[in-house]
């Protein structure tokens, strides 16, 4: 069983509450959502594994089980071009649960009308595939979001 943990400080909310149909139908796959503290953040890795596909938005880690975890940083956040986001890592690297993959600003997301929401996606994941997952509750990076079995 995989563990997965927040990459984000901030208020875990589910995926129902993320304003984008698509994270909030889980038509991406299942999981949670974090409403981020509105400070500077590196959004870490969920889980160790290898970086299979890196955006200033957003990223995918695959542990050793075959897994993929999706972080998406805000909601239509692709449109900013990658303005206020850094990698920290590149595409293809080997990363540990905690590193720091991306740099960014939620708050400086919400200033450019975006949401700041971080929907945290199981991919090619069935629901019942996970267990015990966090919808509620104030989390700090790398605190457990959910298993996957």
């Amino acid at each position: 069983m995989t563990s997965v943990t927040s990459p984000l400080a901030g208020t875990a909310i589910g995926l129902a509450a993320v304003p984008d149909p698509v994270f909030s139908g889980a038509m991406v796959g299942p999981g949670t959502a974090i409403d981020p503290v509105r400070e500077p953040a590196e959004a870490v890795s969920p889980v160790d594994g290898v970086v299979v596909s890196l955006h200033p938005h957003a990223y995918v880690v695959v542990d050793g089980e075959g897994h993929g975890v999706l972080t998406h940083l805000g909601i239509d956040t692709v449109q900013l071009n990658g303005e206020g986001f850094e990698l920290l890592v590149n595409k293809g690297d080997t990363v540990t649960r905690g590193q720091a993959v991306i740099r960014w600003n939620p708050a400086a997301v919400e200033a450019a009308g975006k949401s700041p929401i971080c929907p945290v996606v199981a991919l090619e994941a069935t629901a019942d595939a996970l267990t015990n997952v966090v919808e509620a509750g104030a989390l700090k990076a790398g605190d457990a979001l959910f298993g996957w079995q």
